[in-house]
């Protein structure tokens, strides 16, 4: 997959990256409900087999 640089950083970024909110799990307000912990690690290593080379992370996901 292609990267672009992130502004004037040495970091090169893909365009498409793993949004890691929904596999947070349940129980706050927000949440998407269930997940499986094996199909959330699965997903991960999809999306690096497939080239993306950063993960949207935070710590309200989950509940921190």
């Amino acid at each position: 997959m292609k990267t672009k640089q992130l502004g004037n950083s040495d970091l090169f970024i893909t365009p498409v990256g793993f949004g890691a909110w929904a596999i947070g799990g349940a129980g706050w307000e927000f949440a998407w409900g269930e997940q499986d912990d094996k199909a959330s690690v699965a997903a991960i290593h999809r999306a690096l087999e497939l080239g993306v080379n950063w993960i949207d992370t935070a710590a309200v996901y989950g509940m921190g």
